[in-house]
């Protein structure tokens, strides 16, 4: 059996079905995250190995509502299932993952399935929630009615997936009867879903109130729905400052203890100075910021895997609507958070093409994790390190600060933008049940993200601390020359040859210098300063020693200055990619960067002068 070409299986459902935690359980950490072939459109896949021994190759699909595709996600779904995508090999086994507490939805969607003739096998998830609910599905009833095999999982539970790994030792099963669509197809299978429904599902006990329905009563409440998104918010900000401190001192000093060993290891010279300065330092200052950032992906996947984001966007739709957009656009723009890049990819689920390019415009003004470390920098060195009434922590509350500035400037914009467009769009979304976060498939989120981070930080951010260290160390001051070294380098003659451009909101040559790698990375900033400032990976890895320095020759104007430029600072290279490939014209690409320039240096502007009438 090992010898066997592998059993290529695709996992295909709705959103909400569960699907992506049911992959996860299946694959575990043997899973690999890339784009399909001429589309911006997340391919994940992953191996297992059956009790048997058969080796299995799963694709998790894009989840889809229909075969008569909307955007680009179904559209990739709807021509992998039927073999016909460009670079991708049929599937063997199509496996339809249908939610069990929402069938009358999803089994429309698995009848659609069934149409194109392949092997097919029926996950019934949420098996649990079902029965909680008092429900009862007749499995051997609705196999037979189905002509295909069902089985049953918990997706969330270990050991969840035991019925369908052994239904995947099993030979595939013969293609779905491919029925011929009926004059009025979609009513037709409407009809098909009521009959299966009515012979198939009971009840077995009176239908209580369920609990969902007592927590939607309040979370969707107009007024306590709203404080309660607001508080789960505001502790998501807060968390980032407090719970990652203890991690963050921890990296701290095993950087520190790795750039004291390989520095006491190594001669004095250029070597030396490149490992240390360049790629420790470099890495260092940057890593120290992964728990701050892991905190913020832990949140949004725990409420993405919870059910709560759907009901997030039903809130915030009559907001967004002030905005000239519906609710649709409120995940991509929350995903933003964690990065613009997929937040721009999940527009595809936006229909209408106005407020999808709007929401892709605007995408870039949600404060990513890519800043946190140049927040946490200039926070930690700025903004005195207490509690206010005992409870809120002030960094905190800054940081919370930043992040409302960009959400009411991207709002301000999205109206700007949409004004004359007078078209209401209502909103139409699936509220799943609730469910509690798995910790097994929030922890391989975690990892993953963690090692997209890390791969990044060995790439991009230590060749870009390299070329920074170069720059900066060459050429040599001529012999007898006084003053830093640096003004003598490379990297100094840019710094000052910029400074006449930035000098009006009241960066120095060394922001100036910082701000260009910053462009690649936006996390590179921190790292940059450290080596302008000659901050070496012997002395920290991180932004502690630059601390009491910029605290020391920066003035409150400077800081609060790169703050507010950093809220609406031009995007890193990726983002404007990726505003390429959704939009596919470099027009789009260049107005993002103008208006995001033109936004950032204005509120420097403002906040630096201000600053300064304020503080004298």
């Amino acid at each position: 059996m090992t010898d066997a070409a592998p059993l290529r299986v695709a996992l295909v459902g709705n959103p909400n079905c569960g699907k992506t935690t049911l992959f996860n359980q299946l694959t575990g950490s043997r899973q690999k995250v890339a784009n399909y072939a001429g589309v911006t459109v997340e391919r994940k896949t992953g191996q297992l190995v059956t009790p048997a021994g058969r080796q299995v190759v799963v694709v998790d699909l894009p989840g889809a509502y229909s075969l008569t595709a909307t955007s680009p996600d179904e559209a990739v779904t709807r021509d992998v299932c039927r073999g016909g995508y460009k670079g991708e090999p049929a599937p063997d086994l199509l496996v339809c993952v249908v939610a069990a507490t929402n069938l009358r939805l999803h089994l429309r969607f698995l009848l659609e399935l069934r149409q194109l003739g392949r092997p097919m096998l029926v996950v019934l998830n949420m098996m649990d929630a079902l029965h909680q609910q008092g429900l009862r599905v007749d499995v051997p009833r609705l196999q037979a009615e189905l002509g295909m095999p069902v089985v049953t999982t918990i997706g969330t539970r270990r050991g969840g997936a035991a019925d369908l790994l052994a239904a995947l030792d099993r030979p595939l099963p013969a293609p779905a009867i491919q029925t011929a669509p009926a004059p009025d197809a979609q009513e037709d299978l409407h009809a098909q879903v009521r009959h299966l429904l009515a012979l198939c599902v009971t009840r077995d006990r009176p239908g209580a109130k369920k609990l969902e329905s007592i927590i939607d009563h309040w979370v969707l409440h107009p007024v306590w729905g709203m404080i309660i998104l607001f508080v789960l918010l505001f502790v998501m900000f807060q968390a980032v400052f407090s719970w990652a401190q203890p991690f963050m001192d921890m990296l701290e000093a095993g950087m520190t203890q790795l750039g004291e060993l390989v520095g006491a290891a190594l001669p004095e010279g250029l070597l030396r100075g490149l490992v240390v300065d360049g790629v420790i330092a470099g890495a260092g200052t940057v890593i120290v910021f992964l728990p701050q950032i892991l905190i913020l992906f832990l949140w949004i996947l725990a409420l993405e895997e919870s059910g709560y984001l759907p009901r997030a966007a039903f809130m915030l739709d009559r907001l967004m609507a002030v905005a000239g957009l519906s609710g649709r656009s409120f995940i991509p723009l929350l995903s933003s958070f964690a990065c613009a890049v997929p937040g721009i990819m999940s527009t595809r689920t936006i229909q209408n093409p106005r407020d999808r390019l709007v929401t892709i415009l605007i995408a870039p003004l949600m404060t990513c994790s890519a800043r946190l470390p140049v927040y946490a920098l200039l926070i930690g060195a700025f903004v005195p390190a207490r509690r206010l009434m005992g409870v809120f922590n002030l960094q905190g509350l800054v940081l919370f600060g930043l992040y409302a500035l960009a959400i009411v400037s991207a709002l301000i914009v999205a109206r700007v933008l949409k004004r004359g467009d007078s078209e209401e769009h209502p909103l139409l979304l699936e509220l799943p049940d609730y469910r509690v976060p798995s910790l097994r498939s929030l922890g391989l989120e975690l990892w993953q993200r963690a090692r997209i981070f890390l791969s990044r930080v060995g790439t991009i951010i230590v060749s870009l601390s390299i070329i920074l260290w170069a720059l900066s160390s060459f050429p040599a001051p001529p012999p007898g020359a006084t003053g830093p070294a640096i003004d003598w380098s490379l990297a100094g003659r840019i710094g000052h040859l910029m400074l006449p451009i930035f000098q009006p909101i009241g960066f120095n040559w060394q922001i100036c210098v910082a701000l260009i790698p910053g462009l690649a990375a936006r996390e590179v900033a921190v790292s940059a300063l450290g080596t302008v400032y000659s901050i070496t990976g012997a002395e920290t890895d991180t932004a502690q020693s630059l601390v009491p320095l910029l605290s020391s020759q920066w003035s409150l104007a400077t800081a609060l200055s790169l703050l507010a430029w950093y809220v609406y600072a031009p995007q890193c290279f990726s983002t404007l990619a990726v505003i390429r490939r959704e939009t596919g014209t470099w027009r789009v690409v260049l107005i993002t960067a103008a208006y995001l320039f033109g936004l950032a240096y204005a509120a420097a502007w403002l906040t630096y002068h201000i600053t300064r009438f304020v503080t004298g």
